[in-house]
């Protein structure tokens, strides 16, 4: 029986650099569909203005791939109170998105991914990014960072949809 076709979208949270990667999964491997990072800066407008930027660019995303759900980085307490409060606030807007197309969405932590990918909660970034690199046979490793860790994103999802067979 053939499995159903997944498309998952992976997403890094962030204010003014918020990462993504889709990935189409049938069958046995995974493909990549794009990747890239939704940029804010101040020059983007207010506060508001730059979360509308997010909530449009993920939107637009989910209507143009399709995606069969989303993965996102759980956020944990930071150091840096502003820093915590605008990512969790992008966070939020992504959340809308998804709820908006009724998309289901998981959440994992940054040593689950490494983890999923690596099998090492301990990876560093260098590693992470070569295994993605291999495990979507792409020629260079994916930049900027927050892509990356978008594609991570998809890849634990699509490593967690598998181990529930």
């Amino acid at each position: 029986m053939k499995e159903q076709l997944k498309i998952i979208l992976g997403i890094d949270p962030g204010y003014g650099s918020c990462g993504y990667g889709i990935i189409k999964k049938d069958d046995k491997f995974p493909d990549v569909l794009k990747w890239g990072c939704i940029k804010t800066t101040p020059k983007t407008g207010e506060p508001q203005d730059r979360l509308l930027v997010i909530f449009q660019k993920i939107e637009e995303l989910i209507i143009n791939y399709g995606p069969t759900s989303m993965s996102i980085e759980k956020l944990f307490f930071s150091r840096n109170t502003t820093t915590a409060l605008q990512v969790s606030e992008a966070k939020g807007v992504i959340l809308l998105a998804a709820a908006k197309h009724q998309i289901p969405v998981f959440e994992y932590t940054p040593k689950q991914v490494k983890l999923a990918i690596t099998g090492s909660g301990n990876a560093d970034k260098k590693q992470m990014q070569m295994m993605i690199t291999r495990i979507l046979h792409l020629t260079e490793i994916p930049t900027p960072d927050d892509a990356a860790d978008g594609l991570s994103l998809a890849l634990c999802h699509m490593n967690w949809i598998r181990d529930l067979r």
